[in-house]
């Protein structure tokens, strides 16, 4: 499989050509990997881009002038072969183009270029879509990093927390419907934080993800058994948010969105989905999150 690899004194990051995405944070001053290493004893992924869309559709399919288009939970983006556009010492990008087999199961022309920018102990992650058709395209997209979570020897899942925003006392989330594995709208629950913390349960997530929405979580992060971070998530101006994991498996993913799962029930066009982003003939869509390691 085909990677790039860009480095500097404090990390060295692995990105795949499939996919577009990152399959490793080597940070070297702590002598730790950070990112999943995709065990598929629990899930055999590390940080995939979730491109057309962010989780499933009501019914596995969505409607575009009156037709009915089958899609897959996380979209096509995933499992697609990237090209590689440009490179440098801190820096790749890769392209996904649409193309008649893309058009077959969505019907827009698009490009979608992802770009990994490594400066010190922060990585940037640089998503640039552009609509190159004729006619308005929409879609969502999310990132999907899972990062290591028993990084001491020694040390337990339940050791660790999540550290979110000082000051923030509590967030709300949404579940999902196990059968439909959409969200489940109308009922919210209370995640409360003590010092903006939440110390991680290996219960939390037994019905799957939980969805933020609203803006919630602009940062996020994974603290040390000690409190201290050691690797946080910055996604300012996103609207979702999900956190997940596999229960019993020691890491946690941190998902920034923009836009997320249909809510259950819904059945409506495309264009009408919650929360869809839409992009006019020759427009340009552009958004970036940061991992940070500390």
């Amino acid at each position: 499989m085909a990677t790039y690899t860009i480095e500097n004194e404090k990390l060295s990051v692995t990105i795949a050509a499939h996919g577009a995405e990152l399959s490793s944070i080597y940070d070297k001053e702590n002598g730790r990997e950070l990112v999943w290493q995709a065990d598929p004893t629990f899930w055999n992924r590390h940080a995939p881009v979730l491109f057309p869309n962010v989780g499933k559709y009501y019914g596995g399919y969505f409607t575009y002038n009156g037709k009915e288009y089958p899609m897959g939970q996380h979209g096509f983006a995933r499992d697609t072969e990237f090209e590689e556009v440009a490179a440098g010492e801190d820096f790749v990008t890769y392209r996904l183009s649409s193309n008649e087999t893309t058009k077959k199961e969505y019907p827009f022309d698009f490009k979608l270029e992802i770009t990994h920018r490594l400066q010190g102990g922060r990585l940037s992650v640089e998503w640039k879509v552009t609509n190159t058709g004729d006619k308005e395209m929409y879609f969502t997209i999310g990132g999907h990093p899972a990062f290591n979570v028993n990084v001491l020897p020694d040390t337990d899942f339940e050791d660790y927390s999540l550290a979110f925003k000082e000051g923030t006392e509590s967030l709300s989330y949404v579940l999902l419907d196990t059968e439909s594995g959409t969200a489940i709208a109308d009922k919210t629950y209370e995640l409360k934080l003590t010092n903006s913390k939440y110390a991680l349960k290996k219960d939390m997530f037994d019905k799957d993800a939980l969805v933020f929405d609203n803006g919630q979580i602009e940062w996020a992060a994974l603290a040390l058994p000690d409190g201290k971070p050691y690797i946080a998530l910055e996604s300012k101006g996103f609207p979702n948010f999900g956190i997940w994991s596999k229960p019993g498996a020691p890491y946690v993913c941190l998902e920034p969105w923009c836009g997320r799962c249909d809510n259950r029930g819904f059945e409506g066009e495309l264009s009408e989905k919650p929360g869809i982003n839409a992009l006019k003939a020759g427009e340009v869509f552009e958004k970036s999150y940061d991992i940070i390691v500390y």
